[in-house]
């Protein structure tokens, strides 16, 4: 199972695009931290998040594939449109992938998921 820095760019490519993507359709930031977390991943997590530029807007996907630990952290607005069930659903889903191991394409799964659930409202405007 690769690191962060085990990755090949081809994999960093993927991540990154389906940041992207869910920073697109949603409006939060997205961030993805794979590797080694200390004895207490949500402990450690929650830190990283805290330490983000916005993270009242933020969502933080942590993976430490070694000790088969998964967070999904989400700072207060994020919560608003991305709730902790769609956060598990999501951590279901890479927890699958995890398990037939595929890190990249779980991670890529995952971050998808949580901006579609997150997507803004689309507004409609009718012409009077």
């Amino acid at each position: 199972m690769p690191a962060g820095n085990d990755l090949t760019p081809q994999q960093l490519h993927r991540i990154e695009q389906a940041v992207a993507n869910a920073e697109s359709v949603s409006g939060l930031t997205f961030s993805v931290f794979i590797g080694v977390a200390e004895e207490d991943s949500r402990q450690y997590a929650e830190r990283l998040h805290a330490g983000l530029d916005d993270p009242k807007h933020s969502v933080l996907v942590l993976c430490d594939p070694g000790f088969r630990a998964l967070e999904i952290v989400t700072g207060a607005e994020a919560r608003r449109t991305l709730d902790d069930l769609e956060c598990r659903l999501a951590a279901a889903s890479m927890q699958s992938s995890f398990a037939g191991g595929d890190i990249v394409g779980g991670l890529v799964l995952g971050i998808q998921q949580l901006g579609e659930a997150a997507r803004k409202p689309r507004t409609l405007h009718a012409n009077p």
